[in-house]
This record gives C-alpha cells, structure tokens and sequence, in this order.
C-alpha cells in the first residue's frame, strides 16, 4: 500500500469511461475514422477555456516566484511526464531562459521518456525524491501533472511541496481527484470519454500540452521574453535562430541585413542590446546596463533610455 487516501477506482473517472462515439470505431474506413477524431479534439479547446481563470492565476504565481529567484517544476508520470519535460526543454532555446528555470521530471527518470518505467508512477515517495534532488525549495512553483488526478507519485510530489512551503499546482483532468487535495491550485480541463477507453494521451494529453503552452508562454510574456509578440530573447544556437534574429532586428530597427550582421556582432549575438544600441544611439555595455535595470524587458528599457536622453 502506497499509504495515500483511498482513490476512486479507476473505473469512475472520467478518462477511463466508454465513449459512445467511437464504440464502433473498428469499423470505421480510415477518413470515418480521422473524422471522427477530428470532431472529438474539437471539444477540447472549449475544455481549457473554462479552465482560463485557474489558468491565469497559474501564471501570475510562476511568474512572481521566479522573479523571486524561485523555478518552474513540472512532475508527472508517463505521456504526462513526457509532456512537462518537452515544454520545460522548449523553453531555452525558445526563450534564452536557463536550463534550470523551467525544469520537467519525469516517473523512472529521462529513460522513461522512451520507456516507459511500469510501477513508478505508483510510488509516491519517488516523487519526493525527485523533488529533492533538484533541490526543491520554497519559491519553487510545482505544477503536478496527472491526467488521471490520482497518480501517486504526483500526488506525493505536490504534497512535498505543499510542506515546505513551495506553491502546488495541480493539473488532471478528471474532477473531485486526489490531486485536488494536494494543490494549492487546480487546472481541470474535462475533455470527456477518451475515442480509445482510457488512453489519455489522445484528448487529456492535447488538453496538458495546451495549458503547458499557455503556462510557460504566458509566463515568458510575463517576464518581459517578448517585445509584442517577437521572441527577441530567443537564443540563436542553430542557423534558423541566427537568420531570425537578424529577421528580428532587421524589423525593429529598419537596418539593412549587412548593418544588422555587423551591429549583432559587436553584441555578441545579443538581440535586445543591439536594438537598445541601434534605436538609442548607445554602446552595447550602455544598453546591456539598461537591460538589467528594466529586469531584462527591452519595452522598459527603451522607454527608460528614451526618457533619459539628453
């Protein structure tokens, strides 16, 4: 025994019900069938959206703890686990971020994100572990996923948090879970029956990876990550991220491609210093210094130096 309260049975939840749609779907030709999941994954945008409240009050919290010094955890188990993990590594590259701002653990470690590891997932105690091993601390944000609501090392994962003084999100997709009980705060976006019973990597796992989006971009907006809507703290480590920063700068500086070469040269690649350097008439060790009095946000920087000008 696990030593968690006592869980529904499985054959109550939600996810694991029949859906009366798809009982034939064996019979169906293949457009039927796509056709039908079609109009099933339809649902699911309307789910999260009533979840946009919980949802914004998510990002509010991550946002605060790590101006705070504090991190993004994201914990789960199976395709839940793997989808903390893929949306906590998107974030560097996508948005400069260290790589242990925004981290994703996973039931059985990295190796179950190609196998799966059977068991883990029911041993609460691992999700502490994992926890600690991180080194979990107060301004740490956890964000427990579990399809289900129920699984232990999730739940033994948020209740850790909880008792060190670390915020708990839950986010499950069956109501009234175990989940609940261990959160601080609960993201519960009910798709319904899955089309194949129980296989909550269809809909649940569309409805998680789109609050996953919605938590670290919004949270990155938040952070000032984005000029509008430009990615202008993207890191440019492979070809396609060095044509767009100099796509980028290009744009908000009306520099000809050959200018915007050399200007992102002498910021050592850096894109928000280059335009602070090229819209303020100013050095880059200037325009870095501004950069790191207006919390990295280039909007607030502009405006500071422009306020600031002779």
């Amino acid at each position: 025994m696990n030593g968690l309260p006592a869980n529904p049975s499985l054959d109550h939840l939600t996810t694991e019900a029949i859906n009366p749609r798809s009982e034939s779907i064996d019979t169906l030709s293949s457009v039927e069938l796509v056709r039908l999941i079609n109009e099933e994954d339809a649902s699911i945008a309307a789910a999260v959206g009533k979840e946009s409240e919980a949802i914004a009050k998510a990002i509010d919290w991550i946002t605060g703890a790590i101006r705070s010094g504090g991190r993004l955890i994201y914990i789960g188990a199976g395709t839940s686990g793997r989808l903390g993990v893929l949306d906590a590594s998107e974030c560097p590259p996508t948005f400069n971020t260290p790589p242990d701002m925004v981290i994703g653990l996973i039931a059985g470690g990295d190796s179950a994100l190609r196998r799966a590891a059977e068991g883990i997932e029911d041993l609460p105690d691992r999700g502490v572990d994992d926890l600690k091993a991180v080194n979990l601390h107060e301004q740490d944000v956890v964000v427990g996923i579990a399809s289900s609501g129920r699984t232990p090392y999730v739940v033994g994962g948020l209740n850790y948090a909880r008792s060190i003084g670390a915020r708990a999100i839950g986010l499950a997709c069956n109501e009234q879970s175990p989940l609940a009980a261990a959160a601080d705060l609960m993201i519960t976006p009910v798709v319904g029956p899955e089309l194949i019973s129980g296989s909550t990597r269809m809909k649940a796992g569309t409805a998680t990876k789109m609050v996953l989006n919605m938590l670290s971009t919004g949270t990155m907006v938040r952070l000032g990550k984005t000029y509008g809507n430009l990615m202008v703290d993207l890191r440019a480590s492979n070809e396609k991220l060095v044509a767009r920063t100099r796509r980028l700068l290009m744009r908000l500086t009306d520099l000809t491609p050959d200018a915007a070469d050399e200007l992102l040269v002498r910021c050592d690649g850096e894109l928000k210093t280059a335009v602070v350097c090229q819209r303020c008439s100013l050095q880059p060790e200037h325009a870095r210094r501004l950069l790191r009095e207006a919390g990295g946000q280039l909007r607030l920087a502009l405006e500071s130096a422009t306020g600031s000008k002779p």
